[in-house]
């Protein structure tokens, strides 16, 4: 546990998601406006949080809509570009999320030196995307050859958005059996989509299950919901909620930021 507040310098943090625009190659990408429009963009968002007072960022091709499983090497050259550009003006903790391919995430990882990377890195799913597979002793293994071990912090999403395991078990048994098996730096227990929100008894049973592992709250965290989730979870994900009016398509509010993060340090206090 003691990862948690030496990255992020304090208890119960607040990862914030910097939603990148559509790439090239992605089928809603402006091709009229380019990436100088999408770095802008990006830019924009990312100070919106870093100066609204949240603890770390993760940037995300959240707009590569629909996803894929195996990410093309242009979206994730493009999302490096991206994080590049922005590189001098970031001076918090960040990581990233190639949306949904754990080893393009821990390639762009290396390449931009973010802190750790969320993924669904274990299990077998049934969904929106399809038959979705993982391979985490694979994963594990591209994560210590590129050097990452001990660098790098994996987030496991064992409760993906738009999909179910492929079999009958409860989600207490493949936290445990995730936890054991996998050794993940953390678990991550999400909604349906993002913005939707976690279901707090799921949240609570995973915790109790694994008091010695931290486990954030990945999806739907509102300013009226924060201190619930956060008096069970050792952190929370928090994208949606900072976008203006707080949907999910629009850019990110500053006001917004500051106040939702006003009740979290009113919270931790």
């Amino acid at each position: 546990m003691s990862w948690v507040k030496e990255l992020f310098s304090t208890e119960k943090p607040i990862i914030a998601m910097c939603h990148v625009r559509a790439l090239p190659g992605d089928p809603y990408f402006d091709e009229e406006k380019g990436m100088d429009w999408v770095v802008e963009r990006a830019r924009e968002d990312f100070l919106a949080l870093q100066e609204g007072g949240v603890d770390a960022v993760m940037f995300s091709n959240e707009f590569s809509l629909p996803y894929l499983t195996t990410v093309k090497p242009a979206t994730t050259a493009a999302m490096a570009r991206v994080i590049g550009e922005l590189k001098k003006d970031i001076h918090i903790p960040f990581g990233v999320n190639m949306l949904w391919d754990p080893f393009a995430s821990l390639d762009l990882a290396a390449a931009t030196g973010a802190c750790f990377v969320r993924e669904v890195m274990s299990g077998v799913y049934a969904g929106d995307l399809g038959l979705w597979n993982t391979n985490t002793g694979e994963i594990v293994r591209h994560h210590r050859n590129l050097g990452l071990k001990g660098k790098v912090k994996l987030l496991f999403n064992i409760f993906p958005e738009a999909a179910a395991y492929l079999g009958d078990r409860d989600i207490v048994d493949i936290a445990r059996s995730t936890n054991f098996n996998d050794k993940p730096d953390a678990i991550l227990v999400s909604g349906l989509t993002a913005g939707e929100s976690t279901d707090t008894q799921v949240l609570k049973k995973v915790k109790d299950a694994l008091p010695d592992t931290p486990v954030f709250c990945n999806t739907g965290c509102k300013k009226e919901t924060i201190e619930t989730q956060l008096s069970i979870a050792d952190g929370a994900v928090v994208g949606t909620t900072f976008k203006k009016d707080g949907k999910f398509d629009n850019f990110t509010d500053y006001d917004r930021v500051v106040d939702f993060m006003n009740t979290v340090k009113a919270f931790r206090k």
